[in-house]
């Protein structure tokens, strides 16, 4: 079965133009987001990064979405941050969360997209590269993973989050489809349907109290939202997936070593920390 899933392929049997914004719904995320989650993500990063803050490097911050996690690396004492982002939406995130709680860190902010040679071509390298989340979604993701490397400084790291396996590919897809089809106005209620079933099946196989688990979601998913998240989901396309051995031996021929692998459930985000060798 193919590993691929692109705009081009989603949108093929009826031509539908494929609308979600990742950065409206970061807007909505920006509505609820508190001093606690902010910690939560912090501690997230610190870990994704081998339990080392970014304490006096660059750090490049490719597909910021709503720029917590520059955010983070800048309270962590980051030398400087550069967070990108296609999506104006996402930009003005960024800008709002850098106004709000780090106006005097040296933080640029830029809007551009990781597949732009040009754009690409202007950016400085990084001692750290990260972008957890982003890059399967591109339409082109081993393009953009390979941009993403050349982008780290000599010795440097990239850490990096991409979509592990999925099961039932062609329902997942079917569900997107349907959700970038549907009307705005009709969206909340798939929103709804799809994640009410999560919560179903959190109740009974998991056994666990459904409520609590959405009031604890940001604990152990890096200060986000339940249902930002389910909506991120029902939104993202194009969307593509790897599985680590594939990503593994794909860096190695570049240059890099894997410093850590942290391996998610089909379909969730597996990470990876990458250090350049050569």
């Amino acid at each position: 079965m193919s590993e691929r899933f692109t705009n081009a392929e989603a949108a093929s049997l009826s031509g539908e133009r494929l609308s979600f914004s990742f950065g409206d719904n970061w807007v909505r995320y920006l509505q609820r987001l508190d001093e606690h989650q902010i910690r939560q993500a912090e501690e997230s990063l610190a870990e994704a990064l081998g339990g080392e803050p970014p304490i006096g490097k660059t750090f490049l911050d490719v597909g910021c979405g709503s720029g917590l996690f520059s955010l983070c690396a800048a309270r962590l004492g980051a030398a400087t941050i550069v967070s990108m982002d296609i999506d104006p939406a996402s930009i003005a995130c960024a800008k709002r969360l850098r106004g709000a709680h780090a106006d005097s860190a040296p933080w640029s902010i830029l809007q551009g997209s990781v597949l732009d040679q040009d754009f690409v071509a202007g950016l400085e390298p990084a001692d750290i590269v990260y972008s957890w989340g982003v890059l399967h979604h591109t339409g082109a993701m081993w393009d953009a993973i390979d941009r993403c490397l050349r982008l780290v400084a000599p010795g440097g790291q990239a850490c990096i989050a991409l979509y592990n396996r999925p099961n039932h590919l062609r329902s997942q897809l079917v569900l997107k489809r349907t959700y970038n089809r549907l009307p705005r106005f009709l969206r909340p209620g798939l929103v709804g349907a799809y994640a009410f079933g999560l919560l179903g099946a959190v109740l009974f196989k998991a056994r666990r109290n459904p409520i609590e688990y959405v009031r604890a979601y940001g604990r152990r998913s890096r200060g986000m939202s339940f249902w930002r998240d389910v909506e991120d989901w029902l939104g993202g396309l194009p969307f593509e997936w790897t599985e680590p051995p594939r990503l593994i031996a794909f860096v190695r021929a570049r240059g890099f070593e894997v410093d850590r692998v942290v391996t998610r459930p089909p379909g969730g985000n597996n990470e990876y920390l990458l250090r350049q060798v050569t």
